[in-house]
């Protein structure tokens, strides 16, 4: 579903910290939450739960995205289009892609 396309607003963020952040509540945030915001806000990632460490958002890429057991920490895989793309690819992940890996953003530190 494209930005156009969207027409209800997902339910107020609580940020508590228990559950993912999903592509829609971000749209959300961005849009409604932190318009008011100047553009020249940094963003910054950080580097564990407790806010030990922090470095500012870099860049992103597009995968797939598989919980380790205890759902706090995981993998990214590629995508299904990047495999078929890239026969080196194919090879390395060749049956290491868990089942119930799921399409997500991921978003990456300067440092």
């Amino acid at each position: 579903m494209s930005d156009n396309q969207q027409t209800a607003l997902p339910a107020p963020v609580e940020d508590d910290g228990d559950h993912p952040l999903t592509l829609a509540v971000l749209r959300q945030l961005v849009r409604h939450d932190w318009s008011g915001l100047p553009g020249t806000t940094v963003v910054v990632l950080s580097h564990d739960a407790e806010g030990n460490s922090f470095s500012p958002f870099a860049t992103f890429g597009h995968g797939r995205y598989a919980p380790t057991d205890t759902g706090q920490s995981g993998a990214i895989y590629p995508l299904a289009e990047r495999l078929e793309q890239d026969q080196q690819l194919r090879e390395l992940y060749a049956g290491r892609i868990p089942d119930n890996a799921v399409p997500a953003l991921a978003l990456y530190p300067l440092g």
